[in-house]
């Protein structure tokens, strides 16, 4: 029986954007606290993420992009040694402190790491439990909690320094994963398949999109149930005449019913569904090769317990 990694880094904690923001540290402890009261972390082989080296993240980022969160992160750091403010705000829901471009180095990190420890064998497959989140961030801008696209990141590397002909990404986020549609759009190495709420933050994702992607946008209140009948008939299909070599997972954990930041319906058990037939999939083209990143999922129990749901399949605990 193969492993499943589970990689986080220390810094993953330090980046916050002031308080009572939803994308907090405390997301890692409830996920964290959870999987070591129901034994889950037992059957994980824990890893420290290194952080991204700057080549990893302009396979997806714009460099002057890469550059300009750096240089604001440095500013910030002179400020505040001068008692100037602890955040500077990149929109009206995203702020850097002194700690994001480490955090976001170390959250792509483990995600290329993550990736080339399941290609070597080292893993069967992959869970960064990772923060700052990826998936709205676009080539040269940061947006919707994101600055650095962790699954884009990941995927590139896969492709081009790992020389993998066709890797899929599956995102299961209650919104839609503009950013990483922005990097991979019209890439035919790669098959994107979605399904979010519509409409919705970032009121992207339902105009035409790319042959490569395959974006299901769904009406707020659509159920766990409603939704795995779309999956079985949209996701699988296209997944399967692609043939994956490797999967990437935005795993958003957000569009479960209990969590306000969203209107989706679904469960832990929709959860585990979901997981299983992603499994079954890489089971089947990809070696079993899957790696999983943290995406959104804001109310720290049914975030908590859908990442052991989900961890559950992919350990096989």
């Amino acid at each position: 029986m193969g492993k499943t990694g589970y990689f986080s880094h220390h810094s993953c904690r330090q980046h916050e954007m002031g308080p009572g923001h939803p994308e907090c540290p405390q997301r890692l402890d409830a996920i964290e606290d959870r999987l070591l009261m129901t034994g889950v972390l037992d059957g994980l082989e824990r890893i420290e993420a290194p952080a991204a080296a700057l080549s990893d993240v302009e396979l997806a980022h714009d460099r002057m992009h890469v550059a300009a969160l750096r240089g604001l992160t440095d500013r910030l750091v002179e400020e505040q040694a001068a008692g100037g403010p602890e955040y500077t705000q990149l929109d009206t829901d995203t702020s850097i402190n002194a700690h994001t471009f480490t955090a976001a180095l170390h959250a792509a990190g483990a995600a290329v790491a993550a990736t080339d420890a399941v290609l070597d064998g080292e893993l069967e497959n992959a869970f960064c439990a990772i923060r700052p989140p990826g998936h709205h961030a676009t080539r040269d801008k940061a947006m919707g909690f994101c600055f650095f696209n962790n699954v884009a990141i990941a995927a590139l590397h896969a492709l081009q320094r790992r020389n993998l002909k066709r890797v899929a990404i599956v995102d299961f986020d209650v919104h839609h994963g503009n950013g990483t549609e922005d990097i991979l759009a019209g890439d035919n190495r790669v098959l994107m398949v979605s399904f979010f709420q519509h409409p919705f933050y970032p009121f992207s994702g339902d105009k035409e999109p790319a042959a490569n992607m395959l974006n299901i946008p769904v009406a707020a209140y659509t159920k766990g149930m409603d939704i795995r009948e779309l999956v079985e008939m949209l996701w699988i299909p296209r997944l399967e005449a692609f043939k994956p070599e490797m999967i990437f997972v935005s795993a958003g954990f957000d569009a479960h019913r209990d969590d306000d930041m969203g209107q989706l319906g679904l469960t832990e058990n929709d959860y585990i569904w979901l997981t299983e037939r992603i499994k079954d999939i890489a089971r089947r083209f990809s070696k079993g090769r899957i790696v999983s990143c943290l995406e959104g999922g804001y109310m720290m129990g049914p975030l908590s317990r859908s990442v052991e749901a989900h961890l559950r399949v992919l350990a096989d605990v």
